[in-house]
């Protein structure tokens, strides 16, 4: 979840443990708005469990935080 104060550049990637980039879900403009992306079956169906990262990145804002996935 995320949310934007004003028109910005955002991007919105999955890593996994190496680094390699395994899915990019935000690259583009986005409005001012609260947005919510599921990281649902759609995506993970095809991944292991285990550790992956993702970058946010908005304007000048950017963070990288880790998640872990369970099946």
């Amino acid at each position: 979840r995320y949310n934007l104060s004003q028109e910005t550049y955002t991007r919105l990637i999955v890593y996994d443990a190496l680094g390699n980039e395994v899915f990019k879900l935000v690259d583009g403009i986005q409005k001012p708005n609260y947005y919510e992306i599921n990281f649902d079956e759609r995506f993970t169906k095809k991944l292991s469990s285990g550790v992956y990262f993702y970058s946010l990145q908005a304007g000048n804002y950017f963070a990288v935080r880790k998640m872990i996935l369970t099946k």
